[in-house]
């Protein structure tokens, strides 16, 4: 890894972190300072020593090592070292491309139009259409759901409600405006033209009643808020939306973006028929995975909790009572991504949003998301663009792939 062009900062922990914790450090780095443009950890004899910072002028040592230290001590340090836990593994082996974005983006069919933001051009966009089908397809087998579309906007209420901010303050994107002040637009309009929209610009804003929403399922607990749902039947919702989550520098190609597209499945009812049908669906989607010949596999997973003081004892509880599984397909001979998730709640939103299942008290809960521009990335690094080499399904239901 070279740096030609930027300045390094050495940061020693406190003491060393286990070696297999490396991963859970990477993922909260970029959220310690945004003058952070690249990391390596400092690894030997099986642990995290330190990590060495990169970034385009120099880093104020003193400052970073305090933060740096005091993320990992409250939301790594503490963690149990668990063995990642497969619980199905596809029957085939594919050697993906590690060019598929680059191709992409020469011929034009994605153009990145911001940070973590891209657009999409054929064939992507039948792609993702055969996929969002797909998935639908397999949920209509075996379950009657309702589909909604969703405002793109949440209000801030549902976020907290749900227990957003304590969870993941790094993810979050609020929504504001000028108030609606005849004094204020007139002061906006003379400081716009004296220097154009700055921060200083948020003095004028001051509404943020509504954000950006980080997935489709905090909309369907929002919708059902305060309602007694029927006992005698599971009651599945289904949306598809534009989700939001501020990646920081960790947005790339189509895997990590600030703007994308979830399709999600929430099960609201009784406890085991919710973890059943969470089993359930999950089953058709290996089967649909492993008949499409992609190569993957599924595990438990635990959230990105941040920043919180129970971070390392929530992701713990995920990880011991499996509440979290990740699918996970490869992009690389060494790499994979998280393509979908299947999660069970309990009674965590059902308490939180007053919603009941007849008399029986909190409705318990799951989802499943599925990340869109995610699944349709994985598909062309193993696949490659070449419509001729696609499953025959697959080529069926799509107009045309690049040759």
């Amino acid at each position: 890894m070279t740096h030609p062009n930027e300045t390094l900062t050495r940061i020693d922990l406190h003491a060393p972190v286990p070696e297999a914790l490396g991963a859970e450090i990477e993922r909260r780095l970029f959220f310690v300072s945004p003058e952070i443009t690249d990391y390596e950890l400092v690894v030997k004899d099986s642990g995290v020593h330190g990590v060495t910072l990169y970034a385009a002028e120099p880093l104020d040592r003193e400052a970073l090592t305090a933060k740096v230290n005091s993320m990992v001590d409250n939301d790594v340090r503490k963690q149990l070292v668990t063995p990642a836990k497969a619980i199905w593994t596809s029957a085939h082996e594919r050697t993906p491309r590690t060019d598929i974005f680059e191709l992409l983006t020469r011929t034009g069919v994605v153009s990145e139009t911001g940070e973590g933001q891209v657009a999409l051009g054929e064939p992507l966009l039948s792609l993702f259409a055969y996929f969002d089908r797909a998935v639908c397809h397999l949920l209509a087998q075996d379950f009657d759901a309702r589909e909604y579309r969703y405002p793109t906007l949440i209000r801030t209420k549902a976020l907290e409600t749900a227990g957003y901010f304590k969870a993941f303050p790094q993810h979050l994107m609020f929504v504001t405006r000028l108030r609606n002040d005849l004094d204020v637009y007139q002061t906006f309009q003379e400081s716009y033209a004296a220097s154009g929209v700055t921060s200083d610009t948020l003095g004028s804003c001051g509404n943020v009643d509504y954000c950006l929403p980080p997935t489709m399922c905090y909309h369907t607990f929002h919708q059902h808020s305060g309602r007694k749902l029927e006992a005698d039947r599971l009651h599945v919702v289904t949306a598809r939306g534009k989700s939001f989550r501020f990646e920081a520098a960790y947005s790339t190609t189509l895997e990590r973006l600030w703007d994308f597209t979830i399709r999600e499945i929430v099960f609201m009812g009784a406890r085991e028929d919710v973890l059943n049908s969470r089993e359930r669906f999950m089953r058709k989607v290996f089967g649909f995975v492993d008949e499409l010949g992609l190569s993957g596999f599924c595990e438990v997973g635990n959230d990105p909790f941040f920043c919180a003081t129970d971070t390392s004892e929530r992701i713990w509880s995920q990880r011991l009572m499996e509440l979290k599984y990740e699918l996970r397909l490869h992009v690389a001979p060494d790499r994979s991504i998280a393509v979908g998730s299947f999660n069970f709640h309990d009674d965590l939103f059902g308490k939180a949003f007053g919603i009941d299942h007849g008399a029986n008290g909190p409705t318990r809960s799951g989802c499943v998301g599925f990340g869109l521009e995610r699944l349709v990335y994985a598909f062309l690094c193993q696949y490659g663009l070449d419509s001729a080499d696609w499953p025959a399904q697959v080529r069926s239901a799509v107009a045309g792939g690049l040759r």
